[in-house]
């Protein structure tokens, strides 16, 4: 299984309980704070190729999953396959 790569900062309380949730269901991933490196909305939205308001931004390998809502939905589709 491809790696998750979860864009968040430290404060969020969802880019928190997307690690968790992560971390609860034993999935390989990496956590990018975007305040330690510098990432803006802007750095993101080059990425995703479209506007981003909020964080976490995650993604599933290449393919970008969205937020804590979406993470949680896709995880529970893995869970069922």
């Amino acid at each position: 299984m491809q790696r998750f790569t979860v864009f968040g900062r430290p404060t969020c309380g969802y880019c928190v309980r997307a690690k968790q949730l992560l971390e609860v269901k034993n999935y390989d991933f990496r956590w990018i704070d975007i305040i330690e490196e510098g990432i803006s909305k802007e750095d993101l939205e080059k990425t995703i190729g479209k506007p981003v308001e909020t964080v976490p931004q995650i993604f599933h390998g290449q393919q970008h999953i969205g937020g804590f809502t979406e993470l949680s939905e896709y995880v529970k589709q893995l869970d069922a396959a």
